[in-house]
Order: structure tokens, then sequence, then C-alpha cells
């Protein structure tokens, strides 16, 4: 059985310790993969209405918040990293409502029940479901955090593509008197993927520690707890043009999405 309690200790040092790298990598509007993959998946989803009270759990370096906050939501967001909602409030809010930010553990229930029973109307999780060892006592909390008719919104690392043991392919071919190169990935497990340590980006300062879910258990953590999946997006980047391909890169695998969005709903508001 996973110590929780260590990991989850173990992975707040490893983001404190990394986090004015993230900070810089994502800046006001976050990287490439959050501007064209995350973000717009996220927001299609949540439809953000002025006024609207949202929660950003796991908010890291805070552009999902801006972003909220830019459209005129009221928005607490909230990560268990002091030194990235330190970051985060130094960038502020450019325009838009202010922003609460809150140094607070995702996996602590009590804490996020703080916050206000039926306070929000919409929940919002963006790339952080396999960062969070166990996210049973998020989800017990979602349900008494939302308002009725309320949703919970997700991105998360695809599991069926983007899990802890991806490899890259990349084959160059002749066909016909033309050089034909060939991008895949090998999977080689998926149902039972231990814990790792991985690289979040090219030259950061410390890995992080990544949680494989196959869809059945991340999907079921919320089943359990009254939720139902009404939406679900399998957004990947747009086909390159032969000048920019990139090989064993994302970008190149345009046929297999690296996230996956959703929207949870609860059965009974």
């Amino acid at each position: 059985m996973m110590d929780f309690e260590n990991l989850n200790q173990e992975g707040r040092i490893l983001w404190n310790q990394k986090a004015a790298f993230w900070d810089n990598l994502h800046g006001e509007f976050g990287n490439r993969f959050h501007q064209e993959l995350v973000s717009p998946s996220v927001e299609a989803l949540l439809k953000p209405q002025p006024g609207q009270q949202i929660l950003d759990i796991a908010c890291g370096s805070g552009q999902m918040s801006r972003r909220l906050a830019a459209l005129g939501c009221n928005v607490t967001a909230i990560d268990f990293s002091e030194e990235l909602i330190n970051f985060s409030k130094k960038r502020g809010t450019p325009q838009g409502n202010p922003i609460l930010y809150q140094v607070m553990d995702a996996t602590d229930e009590k804490s996020l029940i703080s916050l206000g029973e039926q306070k929000f109307d919409h929940l919002v999780c963006t790339m952080a479901f396999m960062d969070i060892p166990d996210l049973t006592p998020l989800f017990r909390a979602a349900k008494k955090l939302l308002k009725p008719n309320g949703s919970f919104v997700f991105a998360t690392a695809h599991p069926a593509f983007f899990s802890n043991n991806p490899g890259f392919i990349s084959e160059k071919n002749e066909v016909d008197g033309q050089t034909v190169y060939t991008h895949a990935l090998k999977i080689t497990n998926y149902l039972s993927l231990p814990p790792i340590k991985g690289v979040g980006a090219p030259n950061e300062p410390a890995p992080h520690i990544y949680y494989h879910r196959p869809l059945h258990e991340l999907l079921g953590y919320a089943f359990q707890n009254g939720f139902v999946l009404d939406a679900l997006l399998e957004p990947g980047f747009d086909p390159p043009k032969p000048e920019d391909a990139k090989p064993l890169h994302w970008t190149t695998l345009w046929q297999m999405p690296p996230v996956l969005s959703g929207r949870f709903k609860l059965t009974q508001p």
C-alpha cells in the first residue's frame, strides 16, 4: 500500500524546488501545451460567466486562475506549494476580478470543505490529477463544495497515451522513391503502473512524482461520490507543417491526444 502522506510531502518539496522555473516556463498565459490544448478545452466545458464563483484546485502557476478572473469570474485558487502560490500572487491580476490565493492541500478534505459548502458554481483542476497521490478526499469534498447544478471540470494527462511509460518512436523509410517518416507511441503497460518521478519540462531543476490511473480508476473516484461524466474532450495538436515537424514530440503525434478533459456533474444536485 502506498504511503500517501509521505509521497504528498515529498511532492510538495519537489514543487517548491522548481516553482521559479515553472513560473518562468508558463509566464502569464501558460506554455504552448496549455494555450493550445488545456485552456481551450477547459473553457469549452466550463462555459464561465461573469460573477460565477470558481475554485481552481492545484492552481500551479495560476494561468487558469488569471484567465478566469479576466473573464469576470470570482476565483479562489489553491495549491499545496507555498512557492507556487507566492509566484502566482506576484503576477497579480492584470485585468478582471481579484483572485483569492490560498496554500491548501487538495488531499486535505476538511480544509477544502472549510472554503464553504455549496459555495462554488464550478470547480476546475487542470493538469494536476496525475500529481495527486490520493484523489478520494478531493472528490468527497467536491460534492459538498458545489452549488446545485454546478460542475467539476478537469484536464489531465491522457492515461491511454500520456502515461508513465510512453515511448516515442520515429522511423525513416524509402517509399516509391520518397523518404517517409513515421511517428508513433509505444505503450507497454496501462492497467497497473507504479508512481514514478518524471521530468515535467526540459532542464527543470527537479522531477516530480506522477501517479498513473487507468480510465476506470480515474473516473471511478467521481462515480463513487455521486458524479456523472457528461462531457469529454481529447484535445490534440494540429498537424504540423513539414518544416515544423519535430520527431519524438507531441506536436508531431497529432493523432494521439496527450490531454483528456471532462466535466463531472452531481447526479442529485
